[in-house]
């Protein structure tokens, strides 16, 4: 007897074998794709959009890489997914990420087809993740409370992210920009109060860190060009109602003479709203729309540098910054916080001229100014140095660092291999397959610097075998080089978000027995 349908039309199912396979591959399919950026010696991509204008990306940042692309396999969205919140969560680490869960599942291929039970697969991979992250916590270095160690620390830590992309050239430069302006924040990590401004030209060496606010806006004509000890009023509102607009408003007159009675009538109230804000006793007023020429007038022959149209972003942050509110109506002085700051001037960056508010009230904030040859190139810088901003900010919280270069993963690898030995059942081949998939992010990045992998991994791990060993991958030099001697070195909190939800990612995408995937709506015919 055959079995009826119980799914509509166009819908489609896999069941068992096949489910597994076809998410297995797209896992996969997604870790090789960005597998070939991690490192220092990491490859960019180019992401070209279809729309209007066939916008250009060039960029190595593996979570933008992977937000960018419209995957139809479900098991690759569970991986685009965990890149996004690891660069939410630390920041950096977005492709390691990626490439470990990839690895973890490339592995649990091989049990599944040698008939060992997912479950089982499962439990050894939970077994192996929770001792790594115990080795890894063994041999961390806290330096929080010597300030010195603990900025230099914070500098290798920039260095190393920074090394695989592109400000590589300039580390040095970028890392001691970012360091200070996080050491500036003072262990929030709200990182709203450094604001990136990029400005093309000049090359990257030009970048700088400014202390203070920059808006990317010009002075009124007619107004102070600077100002000492500004009253800041920030606003949103219309000031743009002195004049009747035809297109909106139907008025029958009898004569022109009207029409100009109402005009005036307009000015009046226009007149009459710049009276109440000068009334605030300020000198500065930054508005979030147009100011129109009168009103413009008005502001410049009380000495008040009136600025329109900063957006909205600029808006919020100023206000933010200098310690006012965003104020819309004026009747009541008294209740009105304004913002304050020691000194208002204009500067150029480049060809442009920018508004510099220096000495602000909160003295956390700063801008970092990226100079470079074209936007792609500072696009990409941006999202480098931002990378490093969320990594540092991060770290300043939690200031467990341990050394970069594969160090770790080789440390998890031998202590994970160490627990299979002693584990018995079947159990004990997943946990040895965790380790070779630890081990897989070494051979990764040598195999990314056209190194032999396996020499050098296998190097690695006799290194390894010795008490307090530091040794990981010097892809510069192309051998196993002293980690602590060369700098390198990585946060802590990173590398147990990587561990943690790559594990947790690839246990998903192992529990998977089937896939439904349903029809799609029908339109219905209207005619």
């Amino acid at each position: 007897m055959a079995v009826e349908r119980i799914f509509k039309d166009e819908a489609s199912e896999e069941k068992g074998e096949r489910a597994r396979m076809a998410s297995f591959i797209g896992a996969m399919a997604i870790a090789d794709l960005v597998k070939t950026t991690l490192g220092p010696k990491g490859m960019d991509k180019i992401l070209q959009s279809t729309g209007r204008g066939r916008e250009v990306t060039v960029t190595n940042d593996g979570a933008t890489i992977l937000k960018s692309l419209h995957i139809d396999n479900p098991a690759a969205k569970v991986l685009v997914d965990i890149s996004k919140v690891q660069d939410d969560e630390v920041g950096d680490g977005t492709t390691s990420v990626v490439v470990l869960a990839g690895e973890l599942l490339r592995e649990a291929e091989k049990l599944v087809a040698a008939k060992i039970h997912p479950m089982t697969i499962i439990s050894g991979y939970r077994m192996a993740a929770e001792c790594a992250r115990n080795a890894l916590l063994q041999k961390v270095v806290d330096n929080k409370e010597d300030a010195e160690k603990f900025r230099s620390d914070l500098m290798k830590i920039a260095m190393t992210t920074l090394s695989s992309k592109i400000l590589s050239q300039d580390k040095d430069h970028f890392a001691k920009l970012a360091v200070d302006a996080v050491m500036r924040l003072k262990g929030s990590t709200n990182l709203e109060a450094i604001q990136i401004i990029k400005k093309p030209g000049g090359s990257l060496k030009d970048s700088f860190l400014d202390e203070g606010f920059i808006l990317d806006k010009k002075i009124g004509i007619g107004q102070p060009k600077r100002i000492e000890n500004a009253n800041i009023l920030v606003a949103n509102t219309a000031m743009d109602t002195d004049k009747v607009k035809i297109y909106g408003a139907r008025v029958r007159v009898d004569s022109m003479a009207k029409v100009a009675e109402i005009e005036g009538a307009e000015k009046e109230k226009m007149r009459e709203k710049v009276q109440k804000i000068i009334n605030h006793g300020i000198n500065c007023f930054v508005n979030r729309q147009l100011i129109y020429n009168f009103p413009e007038e008005l502001f410049a022959d009380a000495g008040i540098l009136a600025i329109e149209h900063a957006d909205f972003d600029g808006i919020e942050r100023l206000a933010l910054v200098t310690g006012g509110e965003i104020a819309s109506t004026f009747d009541n002085p008294e209740s009105v916080k304004l913002g304050h700051c020691k000194l208002i001037e204009e500067i150029m960056i480049g060809e442009d001229k920018l508004i510099h508010f220096s000495g602000v009230e909160l003295g956390q904030a700063c801008t970092i100014v990226l100079r470079g040859a074209s936007h792609h190139v500072l696009d990409e810088a941006e999202r480098s140095i931002h990378d490093a901003l969320c990594v540092l900010s991060q770290t300043v919280n939690d200031s467990r660092v341990l050394l970069g270069g594969g160090w770790p993963e080789m440390i998890m690898a031998k202590e994970v291999d160490e627990l299979a030995r002693k584990t018995p059942g079947k159990k004990s081949h997943a946990i040895e397959a965790f380790s070779k998939a630890l081990s897989a992010i070494p051979t990764i990045i040598a195999d990314n610097a056209g190194l032999d992998s396996a020499e050098l991994v296998a190097q690695l791990r006799a290194e390894h075998h010795k008490e307090g060993c530091t040794a990981g991958i010097d892809v510069l030099t192309g051998a196993v080089g002293d980690m602590a001697e060369l700098g390198i070195s990585e946060s802590f909190k990173v590398k147990q978000a990587v561990l943690l939800s790559a594990t947790e990612a690839a246990e998903m995408i192992l529990r998977v027995d089937e896939i439904i995937t349903c029809a799609p709506r029908r339109r219905e015919d209207r005619m």
